[in-house]
Order: C-alpha cells, then sequence, then structure tokens
C-alpha cells in the first residue's frame, strides 16, 4: 500500500514538474496597423465644422427630439437584428462555461445487472461455465491535469470568441440606431421637400393662367403657354417622387421597429422639420475612434481568437494525463457488496494518441489562420480611418454647398421682396413677380434637399466614428 502511495506521489511529481502552456501568448504584433500612430491623429481639421470632443454614448440625443428618441427606444426592445445578436452572445458565453468546465474533476456511476454466460475457455477453464446472474455497480471519478494549457489555450479562444460576438451584437446596435434616424429624416425631409414643391407647383398655376389671359387678350401667343404648361406638367410630375419616399421612410421605421404603419408613434408619418444638431460635430481623434468603433475590437478579438487556436492545435501532440480513483462491485448478483466481489483502484492516467503529419498540418494551419486574422485586423483599422475621412470630407463638402444655397435664398428672397414692392407700385408686371417668387422657391427647393443631404452625413459620420454603443454595455 505504501508502495503504491509513493509511486502516485511520484507520478504526480513528474507531471506537475512538466507543467507548460504550449503555443504562443496573444499579443498585438508591433508592426500592426493599429500601433502606427502616423495612421491616426485628429480627425477634425479646418475646414470640417466638428471639434476633437468624444463622441456621445447616445449620439442621436444630441437632435433634442422626443419623437426621435422614442422610436430608437422601441426600435432597441423590438429589432430581429438585436434579437438574434442577442441569441447569438448568449450562446457564445455558454460555450465560454462550457470550455471553463473542460478538464478538472469528472465523476461517473455505472449500475448494471444482466443474465450472463461466460466463456470458460476466457479463464482457461475446459468446462462450461454456469449461467449467472452478475452485477457490476461502481464509482470512479478523475481529476485531468492541463499539464501543457491545451484546456487554458480553449477557454482564451472560447472568451476571446464571446467578446467578438459581443462587438458584432455593438454593430448590430449603431447600425440599427442609424438606419431609424436614417429613415425618419427620410420621412421628414421627403414632407418637408413636398411642400415647397406643392407651392411651387401651385406658382406655375398661376403662371399659367396669366399667361393664358395675356394670349387671350392678344398680348401673347401659344407659344408661352404651351411652355407655361410644360413646365407645369414638369413640376407635378414629381410629386409622387415625394409621397414615395415618405412612404418608403416609414415602411423602414416599421419594419424596424417591428410594428405596422398605423401603431409608429404619433406624428411621425407627418413630421416636416429635420432632426438638427445644434452645435458643432463632436468627432474626438483617431486613437479613439479605432478604440470605439466596435468593429475594429470585433477584428482583433478574433485575431485573438486565432493565436489560441494554434495553442489548441499544438496541445494535440501532447498526452491526456490525469489521476482517479474507482470502487465498485463486480459478481454474481446475490453476492454484491461481498468482500469476495468488491474491488477498488487509484492512480495516474496517460492518453496519448502518437501525433501523425495531420497533427503537424493543423498547427500550420492554425498559423496562416492568425496571419490572415492580423491581415483582416489591419485592414479594418485601415477601413475604419478611410471611412472617417471619406465621411468627414464628404460632409463638409454639404456643408459648403448647404451654406451656398442658404446665401442664394436670400439673395432671391430680396430680389422677390424688391420685385413685388415694385409691382405693388405700378413699377414691375405681375408675370415679373411671379417670376422671382417662382426663383426664390425653386432656391428654397435646392436649400431643402441640401438640408437632408447634411442630415444624412451627419449620420453617416456618426456610423462611422461608432458611437452609440458603449451604454449598452453597462
Amino acid at each position: 500500500m505504501k508502495h503504491g502511495v509513493r509511486l502516485t506521489a511520484l507520478a504526480l511529481s513528474l507531471m506537475l514538474s512538466a507543467c507548460q502552456i504550449v503555443g504562443p501568448d496573444y499579443h498585438l504584433p508591433k508592426d500592426a496597423a493599429l500601433n502606427r500612430p502616423d495612421l491616426q491623429g485628429e480627425l477634425a481639421g479646418k475646414g470640417v465644422d466638428a471639434i476633437s470632443a468624444p463622441v456621445p454614448e447616445d449620439w442621436w440625443r444630441l437632435y433634442q427630439d422626443q419623437r426621435l428618441d422614442q422610436l430608437i427606444e422601441q426600435a432597441m426592445l423590438a429589432n430581429t437584428d438585436l434579437r438574434v445578436a442577442a441569441a447569438n452572445l448568449l450562446r457564445a458565453r455558454r460555450q465560454v462555461e462550457e470550455a471553463q468546465a473542460a478538464g478538472g474533476f469528472h465523476s461517473s456511476v455505472t449500475l448494471g445487472a444482466q443474465r450472463l454466460q461466460e466463456s470458460g475457455e476466457a479463464y482457461l477453464l475446459t468446462e462450461k461455465v454456469p449461467v449467472a446472474n452478475v452485477g457490476d455497480v461502481g464509482i470512479s471519478t478523475s481529476y485531468q491535469f492541463d499539464l501543457f494549457g491545451t484546456l487554458q489555450r480553449g477557454i482564451e479562444a472560447a472568451q476571446a470568441n464571446a467578446d467578438a460576438t459581443q462587438a458584432a451584437s455593438d454593430i448590430a446596435r449603431i447600425t440599427l440606431v442609424a438606419d431609424v434616424v436614417r429613415a425618419y429624416t427620410q420621412v421628414c425631409a421627403a414632407n418637408e421637400e413636398q411642400g415647397i414643391a406643392q407651392q411651387s407647383l401651385d406658382l406655375q398655376h398661376e403662371s399659367l393662367k396669366l399667361t393664358q389671359r395675356l394670349r387671350d387678350a392678344g398680348r401673347g401667343d401659344e407659344t408661352q403657354v404651351t411652355r407655361s404648361q410644360t413646365q407645369f406638367k414638369s413640376l407635378g410630375a414629381e410629386l409622387p417622387r415625394y409621397t414615395a419616399a415618405r412612404q418608403s421612410g416609414l415602411f423602414q421605421l416599421s419594419m424596424l421597429l417591428a410594428k405596422p404603419l398605423d401603431q409608429l408613434p404619433t406624428g411621425v408619418a407627418t413630421c416636416k422639420e429635420l432632426p438638427h444638431i445644434a452645435q458643432v460635430m463632436p468627432v474626438g481623434d483617431g486613437a479613439a475612434l479605432l478604440k470605439r468603433r466596435p468593429d475594429v475590437r470585433q477584428a482583433e478579438r478574433r485575431l485573438a481568437v486565432a493565436t489560441a487556436g494554434i495553442g489548441v492545435a499544438t496541445g494535440e501532440l501532447y498526452p491526456d494525463i490525469s489521476i482517479g480513483a474507482t470502487i465498485g462491485s463486480v459478481g454474481i448478483l446475490d453476492d454484491i457488496g461481498k468482500p469476495a466481489t468488491n474491488r477498488w483502484g487509484f492512480g495516474p492516467l496517460l492518453n496519448w494518441t502518437v501525433p501523425a503529419n495531420g497533427s503537424r498540418a493543423r498547427i500550420h494551419e492554425a498559423e496562416a489562420s492568425t496571419q490572415a486574422a492580423l491581415a483582416r485586423f489591419d485592414g479594418t483599422v485601415l477601413n475604419a480611418i478611410r471611412e472617417t475621412q471619406t465621411s468627414l470630407a464628404q460632409y463638409t463638402a454639404l456643408l459648403e454647398r448647404r451654406d451656398a444655397l442658404a446665401d442664394a435664398q436670400q439673395s432671391a428672397q430680396q430680389a422677390a421682396d424688391q420685385t413685388h414692392r415694385f409691382f405693388k407700385a405700378g413699377r414691375a408686371s405681375f408675370l415679373a413677380d411671379l417670376q422671382a417668387t417662382r426663383t426664390y422657391t425653386d432656391v428654397r427647393a435646392q436649400l431643402a434637399s441640401a438640408n437632408t443631404q447634411v442630415a444624412m452625413g451627419q449620420i453617416d459620420l456618426f456610423l462611422a466614428l461608432g458611437g452609440g454603443w458603449e451604454s449598452a454595455r453597462k
């Protein structure tokens, strides 16, 4: 007995002395794109209406629009994409628990009985062994040692995968918010632009009636009437486009909120004022951007998964070592539990599948996967910077165009007011007054369209900045 204990202790000492962690420890390579300061820096430039202030967690609240806040709140609760993301995240977390439960203690219980005819020759007997009722009762327990860190690498891979899944959930969240704001903006813009288009149509109708009266009075010709009719019909043909845009936005909101149109919040379908941010856009800097964007974090965690996979593949080269104990009783059913049928044992167990060429190939495959994950991570970082810089440049151009049209609107309004005063004083014709007012209305329509483009550009910029997921994890 003492000899067996000493042997077990010696075996345990040898196993523990062999402890090591297979595979490389995870760390970002020094030459990764994330570690290059020259790719980062300030995002807000001189020509951009933006500052290097932190992006708010709930950036849509900068609009100070309660109806929009209500839409986003309802979408967060009901959207199917977020439900899928939540289910994927729950599954990933359970996979972490499964990986953590691997190794360690394992126990089993055996309880069986059968009518058995054993082979006499199997026991070196020449006569037939009697048929008997045989029972088998046993309890066994074992502890698997993670001497080479294979299980630890599996836990690291599962945890990194859960982190990547969390990042995917964050991506779904900020995308949903951007889609809701975009659809709501589309509805408001369509209603506003339709109102301006209707005003232009009404003015053109007045112009048409005037040219018809002038023709009937012999002061005009049919060509002027035809030209005026053509312009009137052309303007009228634009109205269905705004109706379709409004309905498209409403259908999009209906899908995002998982609600029928008649259950959308009151006032959404009739909104005529664009969501407006009454402050300079906060964009932060390049370093903050790369830490904030969940797609960058997702790609970095995928790299960690691939790196841990090298350790898991390398662990296949090493044996599984455990120590266990069993106690039980095997024999004639009537004698179960008697000294003659009892058995017990304890000691170390080594289970080793001798590595073949396939095992080495799987290690090289895991190493190649890590290189691919690193390339994808670098590509994600570069794409994040490109998207943000592009969105900023486009936003700047949209602002400049909007400002130029705002100046043009002021000039057109002044011209229209002056012409109207001349008309009232008898110094300008009604047609000139009508034409000046119509020009002002046309510029208003262009400015309304430019404001819509600015609003959409703001949404694209916030989406590129990656804000809006942090509060979901608190």
